[in-house]
């Protein structure tokens, strides 16, 4: 190749590096308008408000809860934002909002363990839902709030036809049902199962399971007259009202001495013990829970003269432990929901401003059935 030299190479030398030097600037001048662009949008971003919405939070443990807005939080791939419309309360919510509950949360905390709503955003990842679907879901914490961001695989298609107030009452309380009565208990059909609190949402949902679902005959404990006229309504064959009667001789004279096959019990205490001494040859007791307060000893001796079975439920560990179950026995309680072969009893419902009232109507013993929280 030739070399360039000379006055004309000079020349040559000296245009191309104003032209270089012109290219650069016009560069930076972009890259500069692209720089400001950007932090133009950045800043617009900042100045819009942050989309929020209402939570019932407990701030200090055994205090009233309080409603306030909460900043919305962004979705990751695998997650679906929903809008709640209800939310089933349970007693376990209480025992939280105490600090009595086995789960303990850090302050403050949402609480609330099974909602009903509509899909109003989805992540990524997902492709089994879209925007606008119904759905019933599980969680641990904060589904009493207007909004909840929730793993896909706690979300269940609710059935045609079922309102929102239904679908929320049924996660936790039939879902225990099912678990205690056929997967613990593994009752059969034509067996005797006695229920106590039996106009509880959790009593009265295994009454509705144990007779419409399992074709067992069930005798329903209840606190009150009134009570145990609603388990007799919900398919109880019989009833004792355990704070007139004693519950063991009643069990007796109703069995003609036999005793029942299964006893699925949420209270504890005095009650628990009546019931275990009611149990038949080779029975099973389950136990749900102490809404009585007081955790009952079991005497070992009873259990190997008899030999009957104490069993425990927790449904909530099947989640994390064996999820399958779980969500099988859901599926199970939508399936039985949408053929029409049992109905969760709604006792009352209240507003999200009305928590603290909610509370207290499920402390005061004033429930029966389901109580649900009207969100939006």
């Amino acid at each position: 190749m030739a070399r360039v030299g000379g006055s004309m190479g000079l020349r040559w030398c000296l245009g191309a590096r104003r032209h270089a030097s012109g290219m650069d600037g016009c560069r930076r001048n972009a890259v500069g308008q692209e720089l400001l662009g950007l932090i133009s949008l950045s800043s617009m971003a900042l100045l819009q408000p942050r989309r929020t919405y209402r939570a019932a939070l407990c701030t200090e443990l055994t205090k009233p809860l309080t409603i306030r807005d909460i900043p919305s939080a962004p979705l990751q791939p695998d997650e679906v934002r929903v809008r709640v419309r209800c939310c089933g309360l349970n007693f376990a919510d209480i025992l939280a909002c105490h600090g009595l509950y086995q789960d303990k949360h850090p302050l403050p905390f949402t609480p609330g363990m099974e909602f009903s709503g509509d899909v109003l955003e989805i992540g990524a990842a997902i492709s089994s839902m879209k925007k606008g679907d119904r759905v019933i879901g599980l969680a641990n914490i904060k589904a009493m709030a207007e909004e909840y961001i929730a793993d896909q695989k706690l979300l269940w298609t609710i059935p045609q036809g079922l309102s929102y107030e239904d679908a929320a009452a049924l996660p936790i309380s039939y879902g225990t049902a099912i678990l205690a009565l056929k997967h613990r208990a593994q009752t059969q059909p034509g067996e005797t199962v006695l229920v106590t609190a039996a106009a509880g949402a959790t009593g009265l949902a295994v009454v509705d399971v144990a007779t419409n679902i399992l074709k067992a005959k069930v005798i329903a404990a209840a606190g009150s007259q009134q009570k145990c006229h609603l388990a007799l309504q919900k398919g109880a064959s019989q009833s004792v009202n355990y704070s007139w009667l004693n519950l063991r001789e009643e069990v007796k004279k109703l069995t003609a001495s036999k005793g029942v096959n299964v006893v699925i019990d949420t209270i504890g205490g005095d009650i628990f013990k009546e019931a275990l001494h009611s149990l038949a040859w080779e029975g099973r007791i389950v136990v749900v829970g102490f809404a009585g307060g007081t955790i009952p000893s079991i005497p070992a001796n009873l259990l190997l003269l008899k030999n009957i079975s104490a069993l425990g439920l927790y449904w909530g560990r099947y989640r994390e432990e064996d999820f399958p179950v779980c969500s099988s026995a859901l599926s199970s309680v939508l399936q039985y929901c949408h053929e029409g072969r049992i109905q969760p009893h709604i006792g009352a419902v209240f507003k999200l401003e009305e928590i603290n009232e909610a509370f207290a109507h499920v402390k005061q013993r004033r429930s029966v059935g389901k109580v649900v929280i009207s969100v939006s």
